[in-house]
């Protein structure tokens, strides 16, 4: 019995892939639950469709990032964060205020897609990760400043 998967299920496939599997398992299980769907000519016909323009979407998605990281690649951020005599800063400089940063520069990226190889606990200069597509990756190098 072919089915066609809507997400991915463990030790048989991934979403959007045509599997056999016995009847049974099929008919009792992976249909009820929502899991697949029979693989009709019809159904195979419309999966061909979602995936070609998942994939036109995907590429759109991966250029803009690729343009982004580009531009991205030159800026180096400043921030402010209030400090003790020994360069300590009180609290930590987070995700939320690099993501400000960018914002007043004229870059919107989304506070969750940033990281930090270390988390700047002092005054000092640091990098931050920013993780704008699953292929494109850029590293922005900031500073940490007492107020």
């Amino acid at each position: 019995m072919e089915v066609i998967l809507k997400q991915d299920i463990k030790q048989l496939g991934e979403k959007d892939d045509i599997v056999n599997v016995k009847p049974g398992y099929g008919r009792n299980y992976l249909i009820p639950q929502g899991f697949a769907i029979l693989a009709t000519p019809s159904a195979k016909k419309v999966l061909a469709e979602n995936i070609k323009q998942a994939q036109f979407k995907q590429d759109k998605i991966k250029k803009d990032a690729t343009e982004l990281a580009g531009k991205l690649e030159s800026i180096k951020l400043t921030i402010g964060a209030k400090a003790g005599e020994s360069g300590k800063i009180f609290g930590k400089v987070n995700s939320i205020q690099i993501a400000e940063a960018l914002k007043t520069q004229g870059y919107d990226v989304d506070r969750r897609r940033i990281t930090f190889e270390t988390e700047p606990k002092t005054v000092g200069e640091y990098i931050a990760n920013l993780n704008l597509h699953k292929e494109v990756k850029v590293q922005i190098p900031f500073e940490v400043v007492a107020e």
